[in-house]
């Protein structure tokens, strides 16, 4: 046997080694859960979507449509709430709107025939609305309770009815003097609230630029944030000419 007849019978041999070589090495294979998308996946997904139609867009334009401007001009507008109508608060004390515009008229310009302003001494409670309610509310009932007189510099907003609105709800149903007299302030020099001023029993008022006045030593003057049972204690203390005026209202207070 030749050699080229032997190379003849041995390349068929060697091409089938060679492909059962090839076919014994693995094909690579798809991972778990990398499953590649088909066709059919994607017309399957879009199965799946609702198909809104042009039926269903005009029917939902019907169910939900925009009024008519006829049918908003048949809606009713509400109409503004008469203020009139509504409940009031109850009035349990009138106040007299006279006595307070007048002021306090009872320290104006003094009497020729009377001797002194009043039989006894006389304890003045100079407030403002600036003053916050709890303190003027404990004024008010300490004022009713020594008959101390309370006076304001002048009117709420420059109304009358404000002011008196303001006091009722101050005072309530306490008897207690509560005047405005702007004069009052400058009168005794009254530069802040609460000021307290306790006038001399038989203090004969004489006629000044702030109307009427009185004599520095006819007088006491004290002020801040106290009560007036603090207030006369303290004059009691600084000035004991005035104990007894003092005194007086103190008794009153208790009840006395």
């Amino acid at each position: 046997m030749s050699a080229t007849e032997s190379r003849r019978r041995l390349f068929p041999l060697r091409l089938l080694v060679t492909l059962l070589v090839v076919a014994a090495v693995p094909c690579p294979r798809a991972q778990p859960g990398q499953s590649p998308v088909t066709d059919a996946d994607i017309a399957r997904a879009a199965r799946g979507q609702p198909t809104i139609t042009d039926k269903d867009i005009d029917a939902a334009r019907r169910k939900y449509r925009t009024p008519t401007e006829d049918e908003l001009a048949r809606v009713p507008v509400p109409s503004t709430p008469r203020i009139d109508a509504l409940p009031q608060p109850r009035s349990p004390q009138r106040i007299d709107l006279g006595a307070i515009a007048r002021g306090f008229d009872e320290m104006g310009a003094p009497d020729p025939t009377k001797a002194a302003v009043t039989a006894g001494p006389a304890l003045l409670v100079f407030v403002s609305f600036s003053m916050p309610d709890a303190a003027l509310e404990r004024l008010a009932d300490q004022a009713a309770r020594s008959g101390a007189t309370l006076l304001l510099r002048g009117l709420v907003e420059d109304s009358l009815p404000k002011t008196v609105t303001r006091v009722q709800r101050v005072i309530g149903q306490r008897k207690v003097g509560f005047q405005v007299d702007p004069q009052a302030f400058d009168r005794f020099s009254i530069t802040a609230t609460p000021s307290f001023v306790l006038i001399k029993d038989r203090s004969v008022p004489t006629p000044c630029a702030a109307g009427t006045c009185f004599a520095a030593d006819s007088y006491a003057l004290a002020a801040g944030d106290v009560s007036i049972d603090y207030a006369l204690r303290f004059i009691q203390r600084s000035a004991p000419k005035f104990s007894r005026d003092a005194n007086l209202f103190l008794t009153r207070m208790k009840g006395g």
